[in-house]
């Protein structure tokens, strides 16, 4: 299980570990995003102390059917115990954790400031 908590602006917050090209680790709270369907987005200067590999340009469509091209990065990160190697979105936002990380878990939020938030992984069918 993965827990954390729900802050003042009402955002779902878990803390991830993420590895430097170091090896070091480096964790930071991100924000559950369930409207966003990639792995994780960090902003660039998160990006850049990681030290980060660029890999490709990716490509989105935005919530206001705007395009947007941006970088994509590599990491590993410990997530529920495993070691994930995963794409990371550049983006100028807070750190964002999408759908495709929790891709097989239950997300269970309480909705109040200091609530609870809960991912556990689903038995596969």
């Amino acid at each position: 299980m993965i827990a954390g908590i729900v802050n003042g602006d009402f955002e779902p917050i878990i803390p991830l570990s993420i590895y430097s090209v170091t090896g070091q680790i480096y964790t930071q709270d991100v924000i559950v995003d369930t409207g966003f369907n990639g792995w994780l987005s960090l902003p660039p200067s998160i990006i850049a102390e990681l030290g980060l590999i660029w890999k490709r340009r990716g490509r989105a469509i935005l919530g206001d059917g705007s395009e947007c091209i941006f970088n994509v990065y590599e990491a590993v990160v410990l997530w529920d115990g495993a070691i994930l190697t995963i794409p990371i979105d550049e983006a100028d936002s807070e750190p964002l954790i999408g759908m495709s990380l929790m891709e097989g878990y239950q997300l269970t939020v309480q909705a109040i400031e200091g609530g609870r938030v809960e991912l556990n992984k689903l038995n596969a069918v």
